[in-house]
């Protein structure tokens, strides 16, 4: 949650859903792992992604934290501006 709350503070990200108990199953050091994670969905811009990048590893306790941005294809016209205005900080 440390994280997520600082990506935002950091207007990196607008928005930051975390979703507790999942499990993953994977292959790490030749070993098959199965751990209990939380999976955060967090809502930006594409413009934000390099940054974003950089402070994720920054942050992030894991060797190889997973990170994916996924596009969307579409959205609610003031939700998508409220992520921009929430984003929009950073920018010069």
């Amino acid at each position: 949650m440390d994280l997520v709350r600082e990506l935002v503070t950091r207007r990196l990200a607008a928005c930051g859903t975390i979703l507790p108990e999942a499990r993953s199953i994977y292959r790490w050091k030749d070993q098959l792992s199965v751990e209990g994670e939380v999976v955060v969905i967090l809502k930006t811009r594409s413009a934000m992604l390099n940054d974003l990048k950089s402070a994720f590893s920054e942050l992030h306790p894991y060797a190889v934290p997973e990170l994916l941005a996924l596009p969307v294809a579409d959205g609610l016209p003031r939700y998508l501006g409220w992520i921009a205005s929430e984003t929009a900080e950073l920018e010069a």
